[in-house]
């Protein structure tokens, strides 16, 4: 486990928030319960069959009687009818019928970020057997997005040993998962997420690069003119803020380079946070990263909720559930 991570899970462990976890019917999910349980990172409430989730923890060494644990089965759960009547009220405006809302609370994605909204639980993770639409969508239809932010978005840490870059080898890449192609109002609500995060997690003064093809206008073209707007729109609204752009990626992490191409920027040639133009160069980058300097890619990490909501690959492990429960709880 790197540095970085152990002080997530050390962090999480002295707030001992609750996290919902909805995709109780699937092993990873019990494997990692029994493990956040065992180094006392986070309560848990386990979504799914009572009977069948139960079974499966005691195989796993739970004590399920702990006060630690709880296992809900929405269908069942004695709380549905007020969640359901909730969830109509939010949403009847846009079309749904109470039968709509009553099908769709007994999803445990659904009740899952009812009990975050509720604050029932600090959080949620999910997406070992959900797909990340899915995953997003149920956050967004009752968490919501947060403060004037209209834009849910996602973040890499990535975590090198090339200690010259960003903060002491740590950089913030966004978004890498979720926009495929966002506007520049999007690009800025993007950054201003992932400036938040920074602070939070890296305990670091954000310094933006808002990467492109061209550097302060050395080529010009559609593409780079939504950067270089994105770059405005959020001066205007956070005129604190470091930020810098558009930008090419080596102006924004090499100072030699950054003296040439960007002299007198406070960010380029030191970008500790790297917001990509598009979906396609958000994500080809975090992985050239992590297979080409051998890094370590914490996430996706999902920003802009109202409340955390994380989605996690199909294809992740018991560990993976752990770090992301550890990384939720520290989230606000």
């Amino acid at each position: 486990m790197s540095n970085l991570l152990e002080s997530f899970h050390q962090k999480a462990a002295t707030l001992n928030r609750t996290i919902v976890l909805p995709e109780g019917g699937d092993h990873r999910t019990i494997k990692a319960a029994a493990t956040i349980l065992k180094e006392k990172l986070a309560k848990l409430i386990i979504l799914g069959d009572i009977n069948t989730v139960t079974a499966a923890l005691k195989a796993e060494g739970v004590d399920t009687s702990s006060p630690d644990i709880q296992v809900m089965e929405p269908a069942k759960d004695p709380k549905l009818g007020e969640y359901t009547r909730k969830y109509y009220e939010m949403r009847k405006a846009k079309g749904m019928t109470e039968e709509e809302a009553s099908y769709s609370m007994i999803n445990a994605l659904y009740f899952g970020a009812m009990l975050v909204k509720e604050g029932v639980a600090h959080g949620s993770v999910a997406g070992a057997t959900s797909m990340t639409a899915d995953v997003l969508r149920a956050g967004l239809k009752v968490v919501g997005s947060k403060g004037a932010s209209k834009t849910v978005s996602s973040f890499f840490i990535m975590d090198t040993n090339k200690t010259e870059f960003g903060e002491n080898g740590t950089l913030l890449f966004a978004d890498s998962a979720v926009n495929p192609d966002p506007n520049a109002d999007q690009l800025a609500d993007i950054a201003m997420s992932t400036a938040e995060n920074c602070k939070l997690l890296l305990h670091a003064e954000p310094r933006i690069a808002m990467l492109s093809f061209s550097t302060k206008g050395s080529a010009e073209h559609s593409n780079t003119q939504k950067v270089a707007t994105a770059v405005r729109t959020l001066r205007d609204r956070a005129p604190g803020l470091m930020v810098d752009g558009e930008m090419q990626l080596d102006a924004a992490i090499i100072p030699t380079v950054a003296d040439r191409k960007a002299p007198g920027s406070t960010v380029a040639g030191r970008a500790n946070i790297l917001i990509f133009p598009n979906l396609d160069a958000g994500n080809i980058g975090y992985k050239l990263v992590e297979r080409f300097a051998d890094a370590r890619a914490i996430g996706p990490i999902i920003q802009g909720f109202a409340k955390p909501i994380n989605d996690l690959s199909r294809g992740c492990s018991a560990e993976d559930i752990v770090d992301m429960v550890a990384i939720t709880s520290v989230q606000e």
